[in-house]
């Protein structure tokens, strides 16, 4: 079993072995014809289940043979230009190089005696971002798993930045917009808030916080004896991809001197647009910033970060272990990155960014976020002219919602229930793959355009298949009532 150990003997195995696993990858990609095959989970499950996995395969060849069956020939590809779902982007070839070379090498970023290079890569990138957002001289980060870390450890930043006692936590309130992501709720949760502390603020009809609003909630938290411990604003919502109106809050924030969290996972491509960067004025003036670069950097996932106005403030996340990091090493100077992270065991994310920006440049990643961009302006442009459709809002990042309107048809059961069988029946068909929401209560479809290899041609042909799917869909359900 040694044989299976990666070390200076077994080099020429790892090299086959991981080589013959490439070559696979890159025959499936090359031969991907559509984003999924349509499989469903009741076929696929048992395939999985029957695999004794107490009965190794032996060979590698053979487990990649079987790989196939259980997972190649049926996921869900996000580099074909018709996969148009969440927020998955294509990654670019630098970083994953970058996840080839990390996943050997096996860093663990959580001290200086286990990772050396690896942690000043990490400190020097999350000096590029946090130089990019404007932050100042004091700033500081970590990488983390995702947007949900991120915003957590920002609100555990800013809970204790409150100076609350923690019997009073139930005083504590995190304002946000009702466009927010589900991970401020999930957060507040987690560090031990009310059940109430999460107000939802008002959005305009651009699905934009409303600063006037946001300050009514301000000054009846201080009238009720809460505290406002936080804003969270948003610099490209999930659904709609809308940027709250950063310099109106953060002046707000500071009337109240209220923690600014901006929450920037989805919108963080603009600080390497050429063309888009002042979309994000104002959120140099936030406290903390979440940007997530497996959304709109193309980076495999997991890589992403949160940022601090003040390293300081850091401090909250620190815990000393004589065996891992004791105290005398911060005296010493030793940068363990373990002092900053929720997480101790790490991986080396940041190589992955690394690499893309020593191949492609900032302006490089930034040009193909600005053309996913006009992408989405060119998409909204499609359905706001095409009668079958319903659009929300215009987009300021790559997100189009709409929904199918049948003509004919005006019981708003129906048509929600033709848009959702809509969105099933491609899934199904494996032709696209699209999102899908509610607004005002009603269903809704969405277009998550991060494919710069995604054509206008690409979103009419989408789009004629979901009116198809709900024409056909509308017309059973009329037969079925004969």
């Amino acid at each position: 079993m040694r044989s299976h150990l990666l070390n200076d003997t077994t080099a020429e195995h790892y090299r086959r072995s991981v080589t013959a696993g490439v070559e696979r990858v890159a025959a499936k990609l090359a031969a991907t014809d559509r984003p999924f095959t349509g499989i469903s989970v009741d076929e696929l499950t048992p395939v999985v289940d029957a695999i004794d996995l107490d009965r190794p395969l032996g060979d590698a060849s053979a487990a990649l043979d079987e790989l196939d069956r259980v997972y190649l020939r049926d996921a869900v590809y996000f580099h074909h230009p018709r996969y148009l779902g969440h927020l998955n982007c294509p990654v670019v070839i630098p970083a994953v190089l970058g996840e080839a070379v990390l996943s050997a090498v096996n860093s663990s970023l959580d001290t200086w005696d286990q990772s050396v290079g690896g942690t000043l890569i990490e400190r020097r990138l999350i000096d590029w971002t946090a130089g990019r957002i404007g932050l100042g001289p004091a700033a500081d980060g970590i990488f983390t798993s995702g947007g949900t870390q991120s915003n957590l450890q920002a609100l555990l930043l800013a809970r204790e930045e409150a100076k609350t006692p923690p019997h009073h936590f139930t005083r504590l309130r995190v304002l946000t917009s009702e466009c927010s992501h589900f991970s401020v709720q999930k957060s507040a949760k987690l560090l031990g808030l009310g059940p109430d502390s999460v107000v939802p603020v008002p959005v305009d009809q651009n699905k934009r916080m409303q600063a006037v609003a946001l300050a009514r909630a301000l000054e009846q938290c201080v009238a009720e004896g809460a505290v406002p411990m936080a804003v969270v604003a948003t610099a490209g919502t999930t659904d709609f991809g809308s940027i709250d109106p950063l310099p109106e809050i953060a002046a707000l924030c500071r009337q109240f001197s209220t923690w600014l969290h901006v929450d920037a996972a989805y919108g963080c491509g603009l600080l390497a647009s050429p063309t888009r960067r002042h979309l994000l004025d104002g959120i140099e003036h936030a406290d903390s910033v979440t940007v997530d670069y497996h959304k709109s950097f193309f980076q495999p996932v997991s890589s992403s970060a949160v940022l601090v106005r003040d390293r300081a403030s850091l401090r909250h996340a620190t815990y000393h272990a004589e065996y891992l990091n004791p105290q005398r090493m911060a005296v010493e100077r030793i940068p363990n990155q373990v002092d900053k992270s929720l997480q101790t065991t790490r991986r080396f994310d940041a190589l992955k960014l690394w690499m893309t920006l020593r191949v492609m440049g900032a302006d490089g990643v930034g040009r193909l976020f600005d053309e996913v961009c006009d992408l989405a302006a060119e998409g909204w442009r499609l359905l706001a002219a095409d009668p079958r459709f319903d659009v929300v809002v215009e987009p300021r990042l790559s997100t189009l919602v709409f929904r199918y309107i049948p003509s004919g048809v005006t019981a708003p059961i129906e048509i929600d229930r033709a848009n959702l069988h809509a969105r099933k029946a491609l899934f199904a068909s494996g032709e696209a793959v699209v999102a899908g929401t509610k607004v005002g209560g009603c269903q809704y479809l969405k277009f998550t355009l991060l494919n710069p290899e995604t054509t206008a041609l690409d979103i009419a042909a989408v789009l004629d298949l979901i009116s198809g799917h709900a024409e056909q869909y509308l017309g059973d359900s009329l037969d079925r009532a004969c």
